[in-house]
């Protein structure tokens, strides 16, 4: 008589072949790009390299001088501090408590001093006093350590990005304006304190040839390198442009285009470009996409500027609708960015344009570092905090009393 199969022996097949076949997916998704060559790297160079950049500080020399044990101790316990001391105190704190759980671990698994049996050459086998710990301690401290090292590659990576980005600030704030610029009939000054290491604000003082005084602040879309990269390459074009003597307008679009051709299409500009006439007190500007500037009149009265047009690099056909105002002395225009007025408390109520311009009327009577010194803190106190979500860049502009003969400086 034939043997009737049972009916429950399909489906288990069926359901190891669909679980083979989704770890075989999962294993194929997750070493994905991974090569031997990586591998070989991870272990060859960049560990090497991690160390190299911990152990660095560490005075050989010193270490030379101790008895190998001695030795060796120390240059774990140098190289633990110098590790440390290199992340933030509450990381810090936070590695030490997972360092001294798992000793705590590792001790709590230790079974004693047993002898074992080992090939000694030339004596063959032997039976030695050896430490002897609960079956699986060894695959603990080896998943152990290679968490140690993967959090020691990583942070020697981000300190080493860190570095770099830290000399790439020193290079963007290098190619800002630095001090007041005075010359006759105006005072100028700008800062700008970019939210990570660099940012993508910037802002611009020029005088050119024909007595007038370029100002110009923008604000690129994003954050970080990107911006700052971005930042770089419009800031370039704007001081060559500078030399053709364009007006407000033409300026504006011709950057507009050359931001179109030169930038990705998911990012924009936002720009407040002005030429201004201390002999004349006339203010030729363009407002595109930016934050309207404030211009605060010697009686105290403010006057938005707020002509021009879309901001930069959305449409390369774009034009742009010239605005002009007049200067009287001791009046004083101030560009900013959204990092000032957006600048939120702990209740989320932003600074806004009122706050800005009561903090402008607090300090309008004094000079133009004062003056920016000042709104700085009052956006502190309104945030409650020195750390901002954004980058923060202001520029004042002062029509001074006009002096014949007066000397200029930059």
């Amino acid at each position: 008589m034939a043997r009737r199969a049972g009916p429950s022996s399909a489906p288990p097949r069926r359901a190891a072949g669909a679980g083979g076949r989704r770890a075989r997916q999962f294993f194929d998704t997750y070493t994905r790009d991974m090569t031997a060559e990586d591998l070989q790297r991870l272990f060859t160079h960049e560990t090497v390299e991690a160390y190299r950049y911990f152990a660095r500080d560490i005075d050989r020399n010193q270490l030379d001088k101790l008895p190998p044990l001695k030795r060796s101790l120390a240059r774990i316990r140098l190289f633990f501090l110098a590790f440390s001391m290199r992340l933030p105190p509450a990381r810090r704190a936070l590695f030490a408590v997972a360092v001294l759980i798992s000793a705590l671990g590792l001790i709590t698994l230790f079974e004693g001093v047993r002898l074992v049996t080992v090939w000694l050459f030339p004596f063959g086998q032997v039976r030695v006093p050896a430490p002897t710990w609960a079956d699986g301690t060894g695959a603990m401290a080896l998943g152990t350590g290679l968490f140690a090292l993967l959090v020691l590659l990583e942070v020697a990576g981000r300190l080493s990005l860190k570095h770099d980005l830290e000399i790439a600030r020193e290079i963007q704030l290098a190619m800002l304006p630095r001090g007041v610029y005075t010359a006759e009939g105006i005072e100028a000054f700008g800062f700008t304190r970019p939210a990570n290491t660099v940012g993508g604000d910037f802002f611009d003082i020029l005088p050119i040839s024909d007595g007038r005084v370029v100002v110009a602040l923008g604000d690129v879309a994003g954050k970080a390198s990107p911006a700052a990269l971005l930042m770089a390459l419009l800031l370039a074009i704007m001081r060559t442009l500078v030399d053709e003597g364009l007006e407000p307008a033409e300026m504006v679009s011709r950057l507009n285009v050359q931001t179109g051709r030169q930038a990705p299409g998911s990012r924009f500009i936002t720009l407040f470009y002005a030429c201004f006439d201390p002999r004349t007190g006339e203010l030729a500007y363009v407002n595109a996409g930016h934050h309207p500037a404030l211009l605060r009149h010697k009686n105290g009265e403010f006057e938005r500027l707020t002509e021009g047009g879309i901001a930069l690099g959305m449409f390369e056909g774009s034009t742009y609708t010239p605005g002009r105002s007049v200067l009287d002395p001791g009046d004083l225009v101030v560009l900013y960015s959204d990092g000032i007025t957006e600048a939120e408390n702990s209740r989320g109520v932003p600074f806004d344009e009122h706050g800005l311009m009561t903090a402008i009327s607090a300090c309008a009577e004094t000079e133009t570092t004062g003056m920016g010194d000042y709104i700085l803190r009052a956006v502190e106190r309104h945030a409650g905090d020195t750390r901002f979500a954004d980058d923060l860049t202001l520029l004042i502009l002062r029509r001074s009393v006009v002096v014949a003969g007066a000397p200029t400086s930059a």
